[in-house]
């Protein structure tokens, strides 16, 4: 993290402590007054009005304060909320027992301003990158390793070769790379990579090259920190296959999540944390506002408060549950309640988690990070092809009927386009079908790295694939797709000893503010089927 950015951090939680200072100053001067009246005679209901009033309080000290610092004065809140609670659950409440409490509360609102807050500590910043996804490559055979940096720059990678470990890690301290990949010679490379790593901000995705794959070779790999193992002949789709999912998960888009907690002073400092990890956060304050908002922002992870005011974090739970849509979102509770027959009770209504306040912000953004990335990760299993990891069928046609209303709102066109591999019934015959699942999946990965991140990708079947351009006319997309044919057509590919290329053709179509999706995808397909009888290997535009 800079120092400019972690200056910038240190002021914001700086504001959002010296705000909960401010509130303080406002809420226990009355609630001493509130602790006064309850020592004299009050009716019986007036009494159980002031007590829940002072429960409700003390719950939101005791979940708020340490997290701006104070965390003596969230335990003596807590305390005393404990104390309320017993009150309050008696079947039949004495009122002696709470002349006690109330010189004990009026002794803790007058006392907990002189307690200092404690430093906040800057949460650690993810490491963020380029888009163009800088390797650094390190091999000691300089042609084969020219030969794996030229195939991975056909994928759309910036790959820089080095033959000696020293010379990675002299531009290593000047310019970070986005992955490691490293040929073993002997195998000490990777006590000095995992050094390499202790000192970077964050630790890179590593991919390893050996001759070796027995058990000692495979846990000295692990320990180092990889995540792709692979041995000589080296499989070079195999190996950026692997490439593309570590950086997938490294460079990914943020995760979103949402806040709801009637506390807007603890909201802010949840987003503030969470933001500063690279996440999208949503508050809210509002529960009625809940459904509405989720439809808007889409969370991927749900922070829900267990207390608020007309309606309890459980039951906000139970409403969402009733969408199936949102079955995939975890639903984490945040409460400084410490009842464990509490907490399991508002999780078997409905819910993943649970989070006792006060929360550290390495933790909160350890949990949350871990939820959404297992969120994600099932959400992609459901929506997405198993082998390539692009939209389904139905998927891709719903994304284009998308893309086709909003090109006849904005007046700009968009383009469609269908792929389609040459022969490829010839190479599932001759290399197998392992090796065909290859191809396929050395296309997806090619597509993915040189096209946006607004266009849509989709398998469509078999060999076939379905591309959706925003805000793109068919010429521009003629560009696109025939810089992609031919990369790809030089991408070799292994099959045992055997080595092969393989070729595509494409047909694409373009919007004109009519034109229904269908009849989009079938202009498309006609093109694709001038290409193959025009001779394969080639981009055509409907007519």
């Amino acid at each position: 993290m800079s120092d400019t950015v972690n200056a910038e951090l240190q002021n914001q939680l700086q504001a959002l402590n010296e705000r909960f200072v401010e509130r303080l100053r406002q809420e226990l001067p009355e609630l001493a007054r509130t602790a006064g009246e309850l020592q004299e005679p009050l009716p019986r209901e007036r009494l159980r009005q002031l007590m829940l009033d002072i429960h409700e309080q003390l719950h939101r000290l005791a979940g708020s304060a340490g997290t701006f610092g104070f965390a003596r004065l969230g335990e003596q809140a807590r305390s005393l909320e404990l104390h309320a609670d017993r009150w309050l659950a008696a079947a039949k409440p004495g009122t002696q027992s709470l002349h006690g409490f109330a010189r004990a509360l009026q002794r803790f609102a007058t006392d907990a301003l002189a307690e200092s807050p404690e430093q906040a500590t800057a949460v650690p910043q993810t490491q963020q990158h380029r888009p163009d996804c800088l390797i650094y490559l390190l091999e000691s055979d300089a042609q084969a390793g020219h030969d794996m940096g030229q195939t991975l720059g056909n994928f759309g990678y910036d790959v820089r070769l080095f033959t000696e470990l020293a010379q990675l890690e002299a531009a290593a301290a000047d310019d970070l790379p986005d992955a490691l990949v490293i040929g073993l010679q002997h195998g000490g490379e990777l006590a000095a990579v995992s050094e390499l790593q202790q000192r970077l901000p964050a630790h890179l995705p590593l991919l390893v090259i050996s001759d070796r794959a027995d058990f000692d070779s495979l846990l000295t790999a692990v320990r180092a920190g990889a995540q792709g193992y692979f041995l000589r002949p080296l499989d070079i789709t195999q190996l950026e296959s692997s490439l593309e999912r570590c950086l997938n998960r490294h460079l990914g888009a943020p995760f979103r999540v949402m806040i709801v907690d009637d506390d807007a002073d603890l909201a802010a400092r949840y987003s503030l944390v969470l933001r500063n990890s690279q996440m999208l956060v949503q508050t809210l304050q509002d529960p009625s506002l809940l459904l509405e908002t989720m439809r808007f922002f889409n969370p991927e992870v749900l922070l829900l408060d267990v207390n608020m005011p007309h309606c309890s974090g459980p039951e906000l739970a139970q409403m969402i549950r009733l969408n199936d849509e949102w079955l995939r979102v975890p639903i984490i509770y945040l409460s400084a309640e410490t009842d464990i027959t509490r907490q399991m009770e508002a999780l078997l209504k409905a819910g993943d988690d649970f989070i006792t306040k006060p929360i550290s912000d390495n933790a909160l953004i350890a949990s949350v990070y871990s939820h959404a990335q297992r969120a994600r990760s099932l959400s992609t299993a459901l929506s997405r092809d198993s082998l390539t990891g692009l939209l389904k069928h139905a998927d891709i046609k719903e994304q284009l009927a998308l893309e086709v209303e909003r090109a006849a709102r904005s007046g700009k066109p968009t383009s469609v386009v269908m792929l389609d591999l040459d022969h490829f019934k010839r190479v599932n015959d001759t290399y197998g079908h392992a090796a065909g699942d290859n191809v396929i999946r050395a296309l997806a990965n090619l597509l993915r790295q040189r096209l946006r991140r607004i266009d849509s990708l989709g398998r469509y079947g078999g060999e076939e694939f379905v591309v959706v351009l925003p805000e793109c006319s068919a010429e521009q997309a003629r560009r696109i797709i025939e810089e992609i044919r031919s990369r790809f057509s030089a991408i070799s590919f292994r099959a045992g000893v055997h080595t092969f290329n393989v070729s595509l053709s494409a047909g694409i179509s373009e919007t004109d503010g009519h034109a229904k999706p269908g009849v989009l995808l079938e202009r498309a397909d006609q093109a694709l089927y001038a290409a193959k009888h025009n001779g394969r290997n080639q981009v055509r535009v409907a007519q």
